[in-house]
């Protein structure tokens, strides 16, 4: 069975998930189409360019390479399109052949102008193929919802998402390591309005108001690093908040693997969220917003991870406070969280799970995945 995922450029989120499908299919059988390169910002940043890779297509080179990618797509058993334009696929779905879309949540503004281009979008790449082969896998617990408002993938819905490379680590180790007189809270970002870094300093306020001991730390730059400097000098955190700045990933991780309490305090405008699988596997105790794509999927409030309501700051806070305040908790969840990444929100387990709805789907057999990538994905308003 031969299998290619089509895509804008290869990133270090679906590289973990291709190199699984290379040691999986074997290394003739799967193909990375990447229909445009890195951009020159991300290689500014020290970002690698994974189109290099042996396994990957080049279709924006020259006219060979497109035409090409064209044929895979239109030749292959199995394609899967994420951000790319449906002319990659057109042929093979009248031709009844497997296919999935693979999405965040496509209805993030709901402004008529976003109304309008979505379903103009739906009318022309998903009506016409309804009762074709053709499934979404959803890299946001929301994805199915938005589809869903326009008829689109009713009861063709995986759950998905995104795979960072798995990091193994003794649990006895790291634990010790995250051994501190003080709790430490980390977030990790862009400082932009939609991740919302004044949650974390204005929990910080709330925690120091209450006499509650605690160290902080923000890792990110962006548009609202002076609105966060002054928040800090305004609320005196001075000693218990510190702004980082931007670092390389490796060097975040290790901010990680120290801290015992991670916040995620994005808003739906966060499409999946990948440093919640990032900080899960580090062993920390997260707090997230339920607003975020990922969320409903990886955590299970109160069993090995928080989860608030996004608007609540009451919520936020009191979660923080009760992990702030009961280390044996905070280790507790912390532990939950890395096996639930170790066990099954993984490249290998995804790409198992992946192989095994393909043969069902192709033989069809009753799909059977109770829980993880590629268990039905439930219709989530959010």
């Amino acid at each position: 069975m031969r299998i290619a995922f089509v895509s804008n450029f290869l990133n270090d989120h679906q590289l973990p998930f291709s190199l699984e499908m290379l040691r999986q299919l074997g290394e003739s059988n799967y193909t990375f189409i990447a229909t445009e390169p890195i951009s020159m910002q991300r290689l500014e940043m020290g970002f690698e360019d994974m189109n290099q890779k042996h396994f990957v297509v080049r279709a924006y080179e020259n006219i060979k390479e497109y035409k090409h990618a064209l044929q895979i797509c239109s030749d292959y058993d199995v394609v899967i399109i994420g951000s790319a334009v449906s002319k990659y696929i057109r042929k093979r779905l009248k031709a009844d052949k497997l296919t999935f879309k693979y999405s965040e949540r496509p209805y993030k503004n709901k402004d008529f102008k976003n109304f309008l281009k979505y379903y103009l979008r739906s009318l022309l790449d998903f009506r016409l193929y309804r009762k074709k082969p053709y499934y979404l896998l959803c890299a946001s617990a929301y994805t199915a919802y938005d589809y869903s408002l326009f008829g689109n993938f009713i009861g063709k819905s995986y759950k998905w998402g995104y795979f960072p490379a798995f990091k193994l680590y003794d649990m006895e180790k790291l634990f010790e390591f995250k051994k501190h007189n003080i709790p430490e809270i980390l977030w990790v970002g862009r400082l932009v309005e939609l991740k919302h870094p004044e949650k974390a300093i204005e929990t910080a306020k709330l925690l120091s108001d209450q006499g509650i001991c605690f160290h902080m730390n923000l890792i990110g730059d962006g548009d609202l690093m002076t609105d966060c400097k002054h928040l800090i000098e305004k609320y005196a955190l001075d000693e218990k908040v510190w702004l980082l700045g931007s670092m390389p990933p490796v060097k975040a991780r290790e901010y990680m693997e120290n801290a015992n309490i991670y916040m995620f305090t994005s808003d739906k405008q966060e499409g999946w969220g990948a440093v919640l699988n990032e900080s899960m596997n580090s062993g920390c105790a997260v707090v997230a917003s339920n607003e975020i794509g990922s969320v409903p999927f990886l955590l299970k409030d109160g069993i090995n991870g928080f989860i608030y309501q996004n608007d609540d700051l009451e919520d936020l806070f009191d979660k923080v406070k009760k992990l702030a305040t009961d280390p044996s908790l905070c280790e507790q969840l912390g532990c939950n969280a890395y096996n639930s990444l170790k066990s099954t929100w993984n490249a290998e387990n995804a790409t198992k799970n992946l192989l095994c709805l393909i043969d069902n789907l192709l033989n069809n057999r009753t799909v059977e995945i109770k829980d993880g990538p590629c268990s039905k994905a439930e219709i989530m308003k959010g």
